[in-house]
């Protein structure tokens, strides 16, 4: 894993943006075409502005897949992850092929055909954040680190039904579905390579244990660890709380906001 930390929000977004943009060019290079997997939510906003702004993507040439959906939310809805998608990246870009979650359909078809779909080949690079809890994708703690289906059905806990609150994606707990669909830990891992990217103060908590502490299924990002090619980018609020040997063992910046 590699640790880069910026001054602010924005810098930490096109850095992210434009390391993200230079893996998918690379990978169409290669092969013809990048598979990658994209994370929705507030701390992804400005990373997905900038990827979409960059020139450097040949976006009928990729395939999408996205990390997680509510179970019975409209498309419609202001916290719907496809209309996320949609809006905010697909009809930004001229990008054709994508695997969305229907959480309002036969929940275990959609697992089944998105799962067939994104085993069928390898995905090149995974944008991924870390919530509150310290959740990966929706896979909340404790989380299932070992099943080997790359779609699975979860249950929301507490906090990670308040955090979609405190964003403003739901006026009230009581709206925030119970259950959600979920790309699985053991998926995301299979990923080439994972670009992190988890800004504001609310993550430095979770941020401090996934690096510092023990790999555990009570924090989920904390597997990321166990992954060969990892970048994480971090601002300085979310980076408070990490200790500077931290910085130093995994080889990113030194706090200079470089």
């Amino acid at each position: 894993m590699i640790l880069r930390r910026f001054e602010t929000r924005p810098a930490m977004a096109a850095a992210a943006a434009a390391h993200a943009a230079a893996s998918i060019h690379r990978a169409i290079v290669t092969t013809g075409g990048a598979r990658i997997v994209v994370a929705t939510g507030a701390s992804q906003l400005e990373f997905l502005e900038e990827l979409t702004t960059n020139q450097q993507v040949d976006w009928p040439r990729v395939t999408l897949f996205h990390l997680d959906e509510y179970v019975g939310l409209p498309i419609e809805h202001p916290a719907s992850f496809r209309k996320y998608i949609l809006e905010r990246l697909i009809r930004k870009t001229l990008l054709r092929d994508y695997v969305l979650l229907d959480g309002e359909g036969d929940i275990r078809e959609v697992c089944r055909q998105a799962g067939e779909a994104v085993s069928a080949r390898p995905v090149d690079v995974a944008f991924v954040g870390i919530g509150e809890n310290g959740h990966l994708a929706f896979n909340d703690p404790p989380a299932d680190l070992a099943t080997e289906e790359p779609y699975v059905v979860v249950h929301l806990d507490q906090a990670c039904r308040r955090q979609q609150v405190g964003e403003g994606w739901f006026a009230s707990i009581a709206e925030v579905p119970e259950s959600a669909i979920s790309m699985s830990i053991r998926q995301i891992l299979k990923a080439l390579e994972i670009i992190c990217v988890v800004p504001d103060t609310r993550k430095a908590v979770p941020v401090k244990a996934a690096l510092e502490g023990p790999i555990t299924p009570d924090v989920p990002a904390s597997v990321l660890r166990e992954h060969p090619n990892v970048t994480m980018y971090l601002d300085n609020a979310s980076a408070a709380l990490l200790r500077p040997e931290t910085f130093r063992a995994l080889g990113g910046d030194n706090g200079s906001g470089s």
